[in-house]
């Protein structure tokens, strides 16, 4: 089920990037987002759109038609994974970590199989890709770039889990982990992103590693 998403993300991407570029020729900005995507898809195939010329009325409603119905496809398979994520053990403890949802929950499940392959979470962090680079002229660490190693897949589902919990950080403070907004207020945006995948991975790797769930604790986030 994951290369069938992954494939229809990068469709419904490549179709709304098209129907971007196409309206933007007549005039007629989206707002960035998906849902603001979506939104404009369903105004052209309810025929709500803003005035569109008549030479570019059909295709801008073939592509919107495409979108959607690929969006309706992707919801059908993210139910599936969460229905996967409730009965499957392993699945259901990784949703209890802060930032990984059903779609990586599934996919670390299905593709480490036994996490006692790796001796701790620097470990497993490390073979997903997720380490900090090294400086050629002083050997200085720069953690705002990954390496290319390991599993591209799972290390781009921690990487959208992670900004998403940078953004919720930025937008209320005063509910968001401690770890987090201290995290922002030392490093760039961009490379407390990547701090906090690193952090995600590890995590994920006790709870596995030791069959528990998530408890955020500092002791827990020490132990990873």
């Amino acid at each position: 089920m994951h290369r069938a998403r992954e494939l229809l993300v990068r469709q419904r991407t490549q179709l709304i990037n098209m129907m971007r570029g196409l309206l933007a020729e007549l005039g007629i900005d989206i707002p960035e987002g998906i849902e603001r995507a979506l939104q404009m898809a369903r105004q052209v195939v309810d025929g709500e759109a803003p005035e569109i010329p008549i030479a570019a009325v059909r295709i801008v409603g073939m592509l919107s038609q495409q979108i959607l119905n690929i969006h309706a496809q992707l919801r059908e398979i993210d139910r599936a994974l969460a229905a996967l994520a409730r009965s499957d053990d392993v699945a259901r403890r990784l949703t209890t970590i802060p930032g990984i949802g059903p779609v990586g929950a599934t996919a670390m499940a299905a593709s480490v199989a036994d996490p006692g392959h790796f001796k701790s979470g620097r470990q497993f962090a490390a073979w997903l890709g997720l380490t900090p680079l090294q400086n050629s002229s002083g050997g200085k660490e720069r953690l705002g770039r990954i390496s290319k190693m390991g599993d591209r897949y799972l290390r781009k589902l921690l990487v959208i889990g992670a900004t998403a919990l940078v953004r919720y950080a930025r937008s209320r403070p005063e509910t968001a982990n401690p770890h987090f907004i201290a995290l922002l207020a030392r490093k760039p945006v961009r490379v407390a992103t990547v701090a906090m995948a690193n952090k995600t991975a590890r995590i994920v790797w006790a709870v596995m590693a030791r069959g528990d769930v998530y408890r955020r604790t500092p002791e827990a986030m020490l132990a990873a």
